[in-house]
């Protein structure tokens, strides 16, 4: 195994960090590709108005990976907090303020050509 793919088994053991900003260039891929998935799953589950291309903004960016890490949380049962799980429900309404920033609404068919290309032509490998 080659120092890569041993940090990349170590970090899927790991908690996955709320930015990709310092993880090395075969960890972000995998990072966003893992947000990738978080995003489809959110959507279709609280109805968050997720817009086209929401991988280019960094503010978007981070409040979904937030939201993500968030619901995983009480998903595991790491927390079993009935109130917090209610803030949580109460904040989707704010969260989805900051995701309504673009032109049309996110499709995950539509849209996976254009976030494999932005992948791609990154500097994330």
């Amino acid at each position: 195994m080659t120092p890569d793919e041993e940090d990349l088994e170590r970090l899927e053991q790991e908690r996955w960090p709320m930015h990709h900003h310092d993880l090395l260039p075969g960890q972000a891929i995998k990072w966003f590709e893992q947000l990738w998935a978080d995003v489809v799953a959110l959507q279709k589950r609280y109805r968050l108005a997720v817009r086209q291309n929401w991988w280019e903004s960094d503010l978007q960016v981070e409040a979904l990976a937030a939201l993500a890490a968030w619901v995983q949380r009480y998903d595991s049962g790491e927390w079993d907090d009935p109130p917090g799980k209610l803030s949580l429900l109460f904040e989707l309404e704010r969260i989805g303020a900051l995701l309504r920033d673009g032109p049309d609404p996110f499709h995950p068919d539509r849209d996976r050509p254009a976030f494999e290309a932005f992948l791609r032509h990154s500097d994330l490998y």
